[in-house]
């Protein structure tokens, strides 16, 4: 059920990350994110303030997955403003190829064949479900790479916090990599651009639909299942996400669903089957 409430939320919010885009640039979107997802989540440290960890190098594995993961967000979010949603979509679910390479020898994780043969049956269903946004693919381009490194460094975040901060409680490790993130766009942002945030109700409710859902709610949850499920099973599992993503681009963006869809639909949820057998 909780894996059914991060399906929900990070799937619904891809139509509406493209819409945000369309107001501020990537690093302004991630910082206001950030932010306020910092904020929502502020309270929870009155009650677990006995378990934020003192020690100093639990704090430096917390600093450090926090520039990991703000700089995995801000790629992803660059690389999906210039590419194509489709092959945006392709790209950033390279992710749970990267994290079974990482899991196997640092994870120790069992590298079965039936979960290598679902990993890549899902990750061909991604493909299949955007084959129509596609088009044609020339030579990679900038966007092409930042969404490749957004989606290393994603897979890095898993295999990191996994290996070495899965005791340090969910909500407190949310909290610490969403501030180190605002720290780091906001320095970006005085460095390049200065800030701006539009002060229309559409900006304000996507942005904080995307930091209080996607951010506090899925991030939060998501690194809670982390912490007892194995980082291959959940990574990979994370296909559904594109699939469920493009029934909410139908809903919200008027996008159409295209036979292919269906097919890979069927790809998607069979690998994720194989993955997941006993």
């Amino acid at each position: 059920m909780l894996f059914f409430v991060v399906v929900l939320v990070w799937s619904s919010n891809w139509p509406i990350m493209k819409s945000g885009l369309s107001y501020v640039d990537p690093l302004d979107f991630v910082q206001h994110r950030f932010l306020f997802s910092a904020l929502a989540l502020s309270p929870f440290l009155i009650f677990l303030r006995r378990r934020v960890p003192r020690d100093k190098e639990t704090l430096t594995r917390l600093l450090l997955l926090g520039v990991i993961n703000a700089l995995g967000i801000v790629a992803t979010n660059m690389g999906l403003l210039y590419e194509k949603s489709g092959i945006s979509a392709v790209l950033t679910y390279t992710q749970p190829l990267f994290v079974f390479c990482m899991a196997v020898p640092f994870l120790k994780e069992k590298a079965k064949a039936s979960r290598l043969l679902g990993v890549l049956i899902g990750f061909l269903g991604v493909i299949a479900l955007s084959l129509w946004k596609i088009g044609s693919i020339g030579i990679f381009t900038v966007s092409n790479i930042l969404l490749i490194i957004g989606a290393f460094l994603w897979a890095l975040s898993i295999v990191y916090y996994k290996k070495l901060l899965g005791h340090v409680d969910a909500i407190i490790t949310n909290i610490f990599q969403l501030a180190v993130g605002v720290a780091i766009l906001t320095m970006l942002n005085a460095t390049i651009g200065g800030f701006l945030f539009p002060l229309s109700a559409a900006y304000i409710s996507i942005v904080l639909y995307a930091a209080v859902a996607a951010s506090s709610l899925g991030l939060t949850l998501w690194l809670y299942l982390l912490r007892d499920e194995e980082a291959m099973v959940l990574s990979s599992s994370s296909f559904i996400i594109p699939l469920c993503a493009l029934f909410f681009g139908w809903l919200l963006l008027g996008e159409n669903i295209e036979l292919n869809s269906l097919f890979g639909s069927a790809l998607i949820m069979t690998g994720v089957y194989l993955v997941n057998r006993t």
